[in-house]
């Protein structure tokens, strides 16, 4: 099994590839994300959770998704804009990705496979879903779009 810091993922802002190598050995909450979701303030309680328990090996990743509603249209420059100026975001913000379909993400289609949603299902449904990998690079949950983030940090402390 590929360890999930190996996967490759789209550098912020750029077309290259790199991988979560920098991440290893740290809790992650990885999360589709988009600017004109009615989720979108949820990147209020993600920074929250990022400074609360970062210095303590944790990170959020942030990986836009334009595949519902259309709601991430913006470049990479314009969505990390948006982040820094509207909610101040500062853990990272990955080049947007398809998370569902003949082009996903190969880091998507790994979290689905190890915490499928409902009743098995792969797809992820929208926005704002979030997976929680602990330190091994173990996916151990998968959240839904209106679990707030808030209500994830006693998982997430548990991991820590």
């Amino acid at each position: 099994m590929t360890a999930i810091t190996e996967i490759p993922v789209a550098r912020p802002g750029a077309s290259e590839e790199t991988t979560l190598a920098p991440f290893a050995g740290q809790v992650l909450l990885i999360v589709n994300t988009a600017s004109k979701c009615g989720f979108t303030p949820q990147y209020a309680e993600l920074e929250a959770l990022y400074r609360r328990h970062h210095a303590r090996g944790f990170s959020v990743l942030a990986f836009p998704c334009n595949q519902f509603g259309a709601q991430e249209p913006g470049d990479a420059e314009e969505i990390a804009n948006f982040c820094s100026l509207t909610y101040d975001v500062s853990f990272p913000i990955f080049a947007k990705v398809d998370v569902n379909g003949a082009d996903e993400a190969p880091l998507f289609a790994h979290l689905k496979r190890e915490a499928p949603g409902l009743l098995g299902s792969k797809a992820i449904k929208w926005n704002f879903t979030k997976f929680l990998v602990d330190r091994q690079g173990r996916v151990v949950r998968r959240y839904a779009p209106t679990t707030a983030p808030s209500a994830i940090e006693a998982d997430i402390e548990a991991l820590l």
